[in-house]
């Protein structure tokens, strides 16, 4: 899931990423454009729902790829992304749009 709010900033936009708790894994990454696809720089944390969370503020109206790297080696995409689009792999990325409200 993903969840939108506007930031204090007017030209930004924060954007929450929830995986599932059923999700077994020791670690998720998030991964994509916004951190040049890094595989460490953004860890979920698992939460009190039991969810696994992580939250990014990006620029207003920008796409980004993404996808959320499970365990080190198993690359997810999110149906409930704004858009999706086959990866330079043949793999569907995910994209989030930066807008609150509905994706363009």
């Amino acid at each position: 899931m993903i969840r939108k709010r506007p930031a204090e900033d007017e030209k930004k936009v924060i954007v929450e990423f929830e995986v599932p708790g059923s999700v077994w894994a020791e670690r998720i990454n998030l991964v994509g454009d916004f951190n040049d696809w890094d595989r460490e720089s953004l860890p979920f944390v698992h939460s009190r729902d039991e969810n696994w969370h992580v939250e990014l503020v990006l620029d207003e109206g920008s796409e980004y790829r993404f996808r959320y790297l499970v365990d080190g080696d198993l690359w997810g995409y999110d149906w409930h992304a704004d858009k999706h689009l086959p990866g330079p792999d043949g793999a569907c990325d995910s994209i989030v749009v930066a807008k609150v409200g509905p994706a363009s």
